[in-house]
């Protein structure tokens, strides 16, 4: 039963943590891409900071990527922002495999405690065991079967829905990624160099 108290607590603090992390507006800020290109096709007003715009959010740690890298074309603004979006989807992903391997150990840890519980009221048998103490030894023993399932289900259900949220967030991300390098192309290279501040990039 310790290992699988220890299990879901861990369990629910990788749950509650995602939740709090994987919010849409923080992965992709609304109007983020509109900003970025009416500040660039502006031709008075503050330069973007690609130091402060990789800070702000995954998103735009993908787009501040690909803008240090304008001038070399719009070939290697994508494969930049390819490579950058590749790691953080790694980082969205962190704890879930955490919390796939607690959902699929719970129920075997449960399992493990009933066969352990069952050896020992067997073990007793040779005796005269009381009908009602045997009763409540077996009652015991399964609790820890459903204990493990209890901890199991929610595990295996929250994990499979923080995967669902983060494939689509890697479309959204690549989506926005492209309305960038479009928005880019029309405003055409001279307006997009003059506007970038990379000193502190």
């Amino acid at each position: 039963m310790f290992p699988l108290l220890g299990c879901s607590i861990i369990a629910l603090a990788i749950i509650a943590e995602r939740f709090w992390v994987l919010r849409e507006p923080k992965i992709i800020p609304p109007d983020l891409v509109q900003h970025i290109l009416r500040s660039l096709s502006m031709r008075e007003g503050k330069p973007i900071r690609l130091s402060e715009l990789a800070v702000q959010s995954p998103l735009g740690h993908i787009l501040s990527k690909g803008l240090q890298h304008s001038e070399q074309g719009i070939t290697a603004m994508r494969s930049r922002m390819e490579d950058q979006g590749r790691q953080v989807i790694v980082e969205l992903e962190r704890y879930l495999n955490t919390l796939g391997t607690i959902a699929s150990a719970a129920p075997l840890l449960g399992l493990l405690g009933t066969v352990l519980g069952m050896i020992q009221i067997f073990a007793v048998l040779g005796g005269n065991p009381d009908p009602e103490a045997l009763a409540g030894g077996i009652a015991q023993a399964l609790l820890t079967t459903a204990f493990g399932l209890f901890i199991a289900i929610p595990s295996l259900m929250f994990h499979r829905y923080f995967r669902r949220r983060i494939d689509e967030f890697a479309a959204k991300l690549e989506k926005e990624a492209q309305k960038l390098i479009d928005g880019l192309k029309a405003l055409g290279p001279t307006m997009t160099v003059r506007k970038l501040d990379r000193a502190e990039s």
